[in-house]
């Protein structure tokens, strides 16, 4: 079983002083205010299950109230107005900021949402300030395109920012998230009305807080926090927005398409979930391979859309492969995300935590082998140990449902068109990966399996410049890369008749 370290606030005190939290409110038209209602939330520290503080709950009326400042700013405001390059200047400056910042900014989401606050200082918040620049660079280098039209016309296109657009943003990645969907739609020249997680509204609310200080307008950025029923739900709905970007559940998503079809009809993107595979051959390096199937589904404690959580191990090397990673799981450290010796903090909250659980107890019920894991750690916090399940069968549900946790679901494979069959047997297909020397195997693979990302002997090898989404259930549409900001941009066509023309 995995080790433990001790996860009480008293002990991560000791380890790194825990700011005071600062912006609790919602941040509508450039200011933070109060709820219209009044009625705020409990935001709580997964490492305890205690209280952190209580924010302010948006609804319905809040969000009306931010998207008529989004709509005031980009209908009249100078955001969209301003040249692409002095956008990127402003975001340059907010990037900047977040990189003055990013200690309490990590701490924000250590606290909220149980992540490693190391990895936070290394990893999310460098990488909000990376995307808000990879995205700064891009926003004067939107181009329409010249027509040779067949007639005595001509033609051009004209790429315009979509308007205004609504965020709806999950709890696994708040800072990482929150700017893979504003900066890109900054940068195009839209405003925005974020929904951040119920969960983890910290550091979007800090977020906001920077945006104003780097000189973003007001009305540009707003922030509701709020439950999805009601606040995502309102801005799901809402007449006047434009656009819905959302990261979550497939559940969620088909909701969010009906309630856009029900209301304008504004185009969505979904990013939804995953049951990811993993193939990995017999002429594998062990090590290797066993390095990245573990980091594949226990980066994060397992709660990331692409995790590898369905691992398929060719039969030649199946037994080897297993008891590396057996090894690997029980040295493995649960425990205060501020220690720098954990490895996995808790589970994001109780309801996630007990879910894991249950899929757990399931596993067990259905016949799978449990190898190692399989319990909760400590007596207070949602710790869970890193679970591995052997002789998995395709139709349990441990092997067909996304779980969301630090549970891995092993199985042996034959012949590469046994791999890939088993592989596609999804509803879903956002990531998949495969472990070989074989480059004729690797291409075969990556170009057989329906999945948006396909990762060749590495795993999670995200990149601002690389877009990313999904296949079947998984979503459509596209975050990072150049292909995100193309989703906030409209193409207009303009044409003129030439008189006269010597040629055409």
């Amino acid at each position: 079983m995995a080790s433990h370290c001790n996860g009480n606030s008293d002990h991560s005190e000791s380890l790194f002083k825990i700011p005071p939290i600062k912006f609790t409110q919602l941040f509508i038209n450039g200011n933070f205010v109060d709820s219209i209602s009044g009625k705020t939330f409990e935001t709580v520290d997964p490492r305890t299950g205690e209280v952190i503080t209580r924010v302010s709950e948006g609804n319905g009326d809040d969000v009306d109230l931010a998207v008529k400042a989004a709509r005031h700013a980009f209908d009249h405001g100078p955001w969209p107005r301003l040249s692409g390059s002095e956008r990127g200047r402003i975001m340059m400056k907010f990037a900047d900021l977040i990189e003055e910042n990013v200690e309490e900014l990590a701490a924000l989401d250590t606290i909220n949402g149980g992540k490693l606050f190391g990895l936070c200082k290394v990893m999310d918040v460098p990488g909000a300030a990376r995307s808000l620049r990879y995205y700064a660079g891009a926003a004067d280098k939107i181009h329409g395109t010249v027509l040779k039209l067949s007639k005595g016309l001509q033609g051009y296109t004209l790429r315009e920012p979509i308007g205004v657009v609504g965020h709806i943003i999950p709890w696994n990645f708040p800072t990482i998230m929150f700017f893979m969907k504003v900066a890109p739609a900054l940068a195009a020249g839209c405003t925005v009305v974020v929904k951040p997680a119920e969960q983890t509204p910290l550091s979007a609310l800090y977020y906001a807080h920077l945006a104003k200080l780097a000189g973003i307008p007001e009305g540009v950025l707003n922030v509701v926090n709020g439950l999805g029923e009601t606040a995502g739900a309102a801005i799901s709905s809402h007449m006047d927005i434009d656009k819905v970007s959302f990261t979550g559940s497939t559940e969620v998503g088909r909701k969010i398409m009906m309630a856009a079809a029900a209301s304008n009809l504004k185009p969505v993107s979904l990013e939804l979930g995953g049951k990811s595979p993993l193939l990995i051959f017999d002429d594998a390096d062990l090590d290797e391979a066993a390095n990245i199937a573990f980091g594949g589904i226990f980066f994060n404690k397992g709660e990331i859309c692409v995790a590898s959580s369905r691992v398929y191990v060719q039969e030649g090397i199946y037994e080897k492969f297993v008891k590396k990673l057996v090894e690997k799981a029980n040295a493995w450290v649960v425990g205060d995300p501020f220690d720098p010796r954990v490895h996995q903090g808790p589970q994001t909250d109780k309801k996630q935590f007990e879910k894991i659980l249950s899929y757990i107890e399931h596993g067990k019920r259905e016949g799978a082998t449990l190898l190692t894991g399989g319990k909760h750690i400590g007596q207070k916090g949602y710790y869970i140990e890193p679970t591995i399940f052997a002789d998995v069968k395709e139709d349990m549900i441990i092997a067909k449902e996304e779980i969301f946790g630090p549970v891995l679901s092993l199985m042996k494979f034959k012949t590469m068109e046994e791999g890939i069959k088993r592989a596609n047997s999804t509803t879903y297909g956002l990531a998949a990966g495969v472990i070989t020397k074989n480059l004729n195997v690797a291409n075969t693979v990556s170009r057989s399996i329906r999945a948006g990302v396909i990762w060749i002997n590495c795993y999670t090898a995200f990149d601002v410049d690389c877009p990313y989404g999904g296949y079947k259930s998984s979503g459509f549409g596209r975050d990072y890369g150049l292909d995100a900001l193309n989703q906030y941009l409209q193409i207009k066509s303009v044409v003129t008749p030439i008189h006269d023309s010597p040629w055409h």
